[in-house]
This record gives C-alpha cells, structure tokens and sequence, in this order.
C-alpha cells in the first residue's frame, strides 16, 4: 500500500500553472463531503463518510499536496439530511461556515446532489459526484464533474446484457419484466428510455410496473401485483435501505425467492454492508445489481487496505468517493494552487491513465466539457453468500455471473 501512496503522490502531469505562475507552500487545504447522514439514506451516507476519511488520511500520509509545500488536507462534513430542501440549506451552512473550501465530493442520492451542486456552482466551487441522474450535468454548469455513467447510459447498456446473461443461463430469453421503484430521480432517470421504446426494442412486455414515494410504509399491495403479474424477472429499484428490506421480506413472504424471479437493482446501496446487516444473506442471495463502481479484479493489495482503513468488509461503490478526494489532489498538483477555479480547470485539462485513475473501472479519467467523465461504463455485481461481488465485465470480475439465487 505504502507503493501505492507513493506512486500516487508522485505522479507527473502536465502543471496548470496560479495566476502568479508560481506555487505557494500553505499548511493546510480544505476539501469537503456532503452526504445524508441522518433519514432514510444515513447508513449509505456513512460508508461513504468512512471512504472519504480514508482518503484524506492516505492522502496527508502521502505527503499531501506537494506542489503547495506538503498541505495537508483538511476534511469538512456536511449532512444533507433526508430531503432535496435539506440538502439545499446544509450546503450553503457549509460554505458559510467553510469559505476556503477548494473542492468538495456528494451527495450520492441524485435528487440531494442536484440542489448541493446548485450552491456549489454558484459559488465556483469544482464538485464530484457519483450520482446518476442526467439532470446534475446536464444544465451547463461548469464547477460540476459526475464519475459515474448516468442513469439513461447506464439503462442502455444494462438492458441487453441483462437479456445475455438470462439467455446464457436458461437457454431462453425473458418475455417479461415488472418495475418496482422509488421515484428519486436516478430510478426514474434509469426507466425513463425503457418506458419510451426501450423494453419494447428487445421485445420485453411491462406487465408491473409500481412508483412509490420513499420511504414506503406498506409493502403488500406492491408485492401482490408482481405475484399476480410473474414477470420472467424484475427491475427492483427503491433507493434506501428500509425500503429494500421491506420489499424483499414481502416478496420472501410471497414465495418469490430469487430462484423463482430473478432481480436486478440500480445503483450501490443494493450491495452496503449494512443492508446485509439489516436484511441477511439469503434474502439477498443472488440478486444482482448495475453499479458505476464496485471491488475489481487486480485490486486485491488496495482491497486490503481498504478493509483495514474504512472498516468496511468489503470494496463498496464508495471507492469513487475514496477516488475523487485523490482527484481533486492530483488537480490542485496540476493548477499548484488550491484555488477553487485553479482546481476547476485542472479538472477539466485532466487526462489520468494511471494513480487516481486505477479506482475507476476502465482505468481512464478525463472529462468532457458537461463534466461528465469520458468512457464511464456499468458493472454488475451480484449477492453470492453474503457478499456482492462484480461479475460484468469479464475483464473487471471476480465471478462468474449466475441467473438465479442457486
């Protein structure tokens, strides 16, 4: 690991030089996480806390930002709470409290990410984001850097494969598809082009199709419309952990164990640790769900360090955020300033094939001018007794991909 820290530090890149021309040495950098911490998405919100203090821990271990004299990093959190209002005003708390902020990351549900980067904007702060919808890059902002595929790229690409792999195992390819999803704007985003043509394309009939408002108190009369209906699989997509586990107990309840309908979610919190705390292995077994991100082959030394340094059991879609506190370091080593708009335009010089670079699948960091990162691409990962564990693409598993729970 120690070789590895190294060799991030010391990574060369073509210098985005200050106003001055010349790099000032300071004691320390401010950068900043905002994430729910409280409500419906705390527990998601704190594996991406402990990613991002393992970050910054790393990163002052390494030697902080060299180009400004060793700065070390100084971490500021933000929780957004559970709803967009919320997030609104956490944000502005923050820089008010906070105003040589120079990069910030969060704050993972799209419908918070979409009014923190309002702020941020406004006040020319550069933030990075893992969260899907279309939405966060698509309204000409110029401070805003999304990692992750959106969710309509993310829609796209997973629909044939999904077909592929059901294919592969059965021998048939599915008819039938049910939807059950919250409708915070990454499911909706992610459903939208399949509504419009997209399951039709590949001959698949919607015969359930359920939208709730989180968080879901009632999970019955959902579940008995996917009974009634038996699609050959179902896009299960609530975004928080109580409603995933509700929803999964019902459908146990029902007698539609994976074995029997298969499932696939959207987006990592259907593989937190702690939802296999609150929800146990064998309602999880087998289902499978798109991530941006997740644990990949060839990262076994960091996997370690990352069990030893978060406490977590495994590689989350969190290792974006660990990735974007090394990304807005390798921008300020670029600009040689911490300035926030210094560090915005390195973001947006950036080409990265190696250090940062290797936290994101494809290996590859740059980004265009919407701010979304170029060749950004989907994993699928899946529940295989008590850990999800990437198994699409071929060239990033550790497992084969199976159909079904058995």
């Amino acid at each position: 690991m120690r070789k590895l820290l190294a060799g991030l530090s010391a990574l060369t890149l073509t210098a985005v030089w200050s106003a001055t021309g010349v790099a000032t040495a300071q004691e320390q950098v401010t950068m900043a996480l905002a994430m729910p911490l409280s409500g419906a998405w705390a527990r998601i919100g704190e594996v991406s806390r402990a990613a991002a203090e393992c970050a910054i821990a790393d990163i002052n271990e390494a030697g902080g930002i060299e180009a400004l004299g060793g700065a070390k990093v100084n971490l500021v959190v933000a929780d957004v709470g559970g709803s967009p209002e919320s997030a609104k005003n956490a944000a502005e708390r923050l820089l008010s409290a906070h105003p040589d902020i120079s990069g910030g990351v969060g704050a993972y549900v799209s419908s918070f990410t979409l009014p923190v980067t309002e702020v941020t904007e406004r006040a020319g702060i550069p933030w990075l984001t893992l969260s899907y919808s279309e939405r966060i890059t698509g309204r000409g902002y110029k401070h805003v850097f999304m990692t992750s595929p959106t969710s309509v790229k993310q829609a796209e690409d997973a629909l044939p494969t999904i077909l592929a792999l059901a294919e592969q195992a059965t021998g048939t390819k599915p008819d039938t598809v049910g939807i059950v999803m919250d409708n915070t704007p990454s499911p909706v985003g992610f459903t939208e082009g399949m509504r419009n043509g997209g399951l039709k394309k590949f001959g698949l009939e919607l015969v359930v199709d359920q939208v709730f408002t989180p968080p879901l108190s009632v999970a019955g009369p959902i579940v008995q419309q996917v009974r009634s209906a038996r699609p050959d699989f179902l896009l299960f997509l609530p975004t928080a952990t109580p409603d995933i586990k509700l929803i999964l107990e019902q459908l146990t309840q029902f007698g539609l164990t994976r074995e029997r309908l298969p499932l696939v979610n959207n987006g990592g919190p259907m593989g937190t640790p702690d939802l296999l705390n609150v929800v146990g292995k064998d309602l999880l077994e087998g289902a499978m769900f798109i991530t941006a991100n997740w644990g990949l082959k060839g990262q076994e030394d960091f996997t370690e360090h990352w069990k030893e340094c978060t406490g977590l059991p495994w590689v989350t879609q969190d290792i974006s955020t660990y990735g974007h506190f090394w990304l807005l370091k390798e921008a300020m080593e670029m600009a040689k300033s911490a300035d926030p708009e210094a560090v915005t335009q390195a973001l947006h010089a950036m080409n990265l094939t190696d250090g940062p670079a290797r936290f994101f699948p494809g290996g590859t960091v740059s980004f265009a001018e919407n701010g979304r990162r170029n060749n950004a691409s989907i994993l699928i990962a899946q529940w295989r007794h008590g850990v999800p564990v990437t198994v699409f693409p071929a060239e990033s598993a550790v497992a084969e991909p199976v159909w079904t729970g058995q």
